[in-house]
């Protein structure tokens, strides 16, 4: 539908050292979803912490790293789960989507993880995958699994502030990363299987209305994590393609960015000078790119 947009190209901002690598070791998760029994690492989730240090996971041996704004990487947590997505909470502690565990919770000062949330009611989850915080403290999450059009069954759910657990969409074929728009009133949902970004319109923060695909995009495996800049833009990190795209807050594509080290690109976040540089997740690096600002007044606010 649309022309092709201009071009950037990311650069690598850090490597997980080879002493993190760990090879020779089978890892179930990588086994089911990289199709081979070993992965020395694999990177997602990347979030800052207060002090502008870079938050990445880990998750085929369910490992943290902390990556300063110089690039030094150090290993700061290492447990029994496949941790995906992180985000860090207005108090400090890191909040953690564990396909394995469920929700869980880090409190960087302490060096503990323990469960946030592992079941809704009596029923255990298909695999969390990501989260975001919406200004008031609610916790949105998806629970993805396996599912995809053979088993359209993956969920978004929200935590609010006061524990009230609340099933807002339950048919979603691979929900995967999430994130708020401006205003609050819309969740965007990468939709891996279905190749696409769903809107998941509010009403009054209470019932979700009238769900449909925001962005549908073609090629590579799908959307993984996306992330959202202060002029109402999206980005969308394209797996499989090695790239992330930019669009409009009205869905128009504005902008590619190269990650040129491979297919996989996972997931993203802004950061840097005045937050206006991507920061982008590769199994085994972080890349960052400087989004151009002048694109910023292309958004239509209407």
């Amino acid at each position: 539908m649309y022309a092709a947009p201009p071009e950037i190209n990311a650069q690598v901002f850090a490597r997980i050292p080879e002493k993190f690598h760990i090879k020779g070791k089978k890892t179930h998760w990588a086994e089911i979803q990289l199709h081979t029994p070993e992965s020395p690492c694999f990177l997602e989730g990347p979030s800052f912490d207060r002090e502008n240090n870079l938050w990445v996971v880990d998750i085929p041996w369910g490992r943290l790293f902390k990556i300063t704004p110089a690039g030094n990487v150090t290993c700061e947590l290492e447990y029994d789960g496949w941790p995906n997505g992180l985000k860090f909470h207005k108090d400090g502690r890191a909040f953690i989507t564990d396909a394995k565990n469920g929700v869980m919770v880090f409190d960087p000062k302490t060096g503990k993880v323990e469960p946030f949330l592992d079941k809704v009611l009596v029923q255990g989850f298909r695999g969390v995958n990501d989260l975001v915080f919406a200004s008031n403290g609610d916790l949105y999450f998806t629970d993805q699994g396996q599912t995809g059009y053979h088993d359209p069954t993956g969920r978004l759910y929200r935590v609010r502030a006061n524990g009230q657990v609340d099933l807002l969409v339950s048919n979603i074929p691979s929900p995967n990363g999430l994130v708020l728009n401006l205003t609050e009133t819309i969740v965007y949902v990468a939709v891996t299987r279905d190749n696409a970004v769903w809107r998941v319109p509010m009403v009054k923060d209470t019932q979700v209305t009238k769900v449909g695909k925001f962005i549908q995009m073609s090629g590579g495996g799908g959307p993984d994590g996306m992330a959202l800049d202060e002029g109402g833009g999206l980005v969308v990190c394209h797996v499989g393609l090695g790239s992330a795209w930019l669009f409009s807050n009205l869905g128009e594509p504005l902008l590619r960015i190269r990650g040129n080290v491979g297919p996989h690109v996972t997931n993203c976040a802004y950061g840097g000078k005045d937050n206006t540089q991507l920061f982008i997740t590769t199994p085994d690096a972080v890349l960052v790119a400087d989004m151009p600002t002048p694109g910023r007044k292309m958004y239509s606010h209407h």
